[in-house]
């Protein structure tokens, strides 16, 4: 876990961040069990999209595919009980599937809730939880259908599933991206650990909305850090991408930690690679990026932050025009 916010009030996704080198085999885990995980399972009629986007598409009876995404959450790495009001805790809970529907421009219709609770006062801990929840769920329509607690002697866990549906123009997959198209991000990024990652607005809202007037290609959400979740997207289409690492929009909460650290750090270290930013990337065709970026059409800012590219892995370009590899930095399970 990561110590280097200093006065951050103990808010954690500590695990969030390319200050501190991560062992390789933890950091190999999450995608080598992904890549067993692709080879090993059967292919299933009902399964439209599976393994290794933000949500499955799943189809249920005759109708429309459904997406189907699940977070899990641990006291200790997604935050701190101790030091935060387990409300804030719930909400981000929620928050963070809701996301995943965002990332794929999606609908969510319904969430259900797994927690395992210590034992000393598991259920008043449950409720406020789930109090915390509640305004989430509703500000989004979601039913919070129910799920299953447990309790031991062990921290705080929980694991939120949503399921949602797509719209008329279907799933925006992270496969899509074209050589040649712009890098639009939505918001600001780094210093989420400020505060940020507790109390974010997934971009449900403004991923309908951009998904419905304009041609996209490919989305992400930035949970793991925007080099990484960006590498992530060029990987899985295909080609390179290329960051004007002067054009990244940064939160003054990255330029803040940046002091804290004395100079170890830059703002722009800690927008590349902090993570639980949970802003969206998105690969869109130039004539409609010239077009959004014109009409900021959301009530979030969108930028340009470079372009996807035929040539494969992950590049920066400084204010002079030089042309250097960029790091995929951020947290891997």
């Amino acid at each position: 876990m990561r110590n280097d916010a200093q006065g951050a009030g103990g808010r954690v996704r500590l695990k969030r961040t390319g200050a501190v080198p991560l062992n390789r085999p933890l950091r190999r885990m999450e995608s080598e069990f992904i890549s067993w995980l692709r080879e090993r399972l059967p292919s299933h009629r009902r399964l439209e999209l599976g393994i290794g986007d933000d949500a499955a598409l799943v189809r249920l009876g005759e109708r429309q595919g459904t997406l189907v995404t699940v977070d899990v959450l641990t006291d200790g790495v997604d935050f701190r009980l101790a030091q935060v009001d387990p409300r804030r805790v719930g909400r981000k809970a929620l928050a963070v599937s809701l996301s995943d529907i965002a990332a794929m421009a999606g609908r969510p219709l319904a969430a259900v809730l797994g927690a395992v609770l210590p034992r000393e006062s598991g259920l008043c801990l449950a409720k406020e939880i789930c109090e915390g929840m509640i305004p989430l769920a509703e500000r989004y329509d979601v039913a919070l259908a129910g799920g299953d607690t447990n309790t031991w002697d062990g921290p705080l866990v929980l694991s939120v599933t949503v399921l949602g549906e797509p719209t008329e123009r279907g799933p925006l997959r992270r496969d899509g991206a074209r050589p040649g198209d712009a890098i639009l991000v939505t918001g600001n990024f780094g210093g989420s650990i400020l505060g940020h990652h507790l109390d974010f607005w997934p971009r449900l809202d403004e991923a309908l909305a951009l998904h419905k007037r304009y041609e996209l290609h490919a989305g992400i959400d930035v949970s793991d850090g925007l080099s990484l979740d960006l590498s992530r997207i060029a990987a899985a289409s295909g080609c390179g991408a290329v960051v004007d690492v002067h054009a990244v929009p940064i939160a003054e909460a990255a330029r803040q930690l940046a002091r804290q650290s004395g100079g170890r750090l830059t703002a722009l270290d800690h927008a590349l690679a902090d993570g639980e930013d949970f802003e969206l990337i998105l690969a869109v065709p130039p004539a409609a990026a010239e077009q959004m970026l014109a009409d900021q059409p959301v009530d979030v800012p969108l930028t340009m932050i470079g372009q996807f590219t035929s040539e494969p892995g992950l590049w920066q370009k400084d204010s002079s025009g030089r042309k250097l590899p960029l790091p995929a930095r951020g947290y891997e399970h």
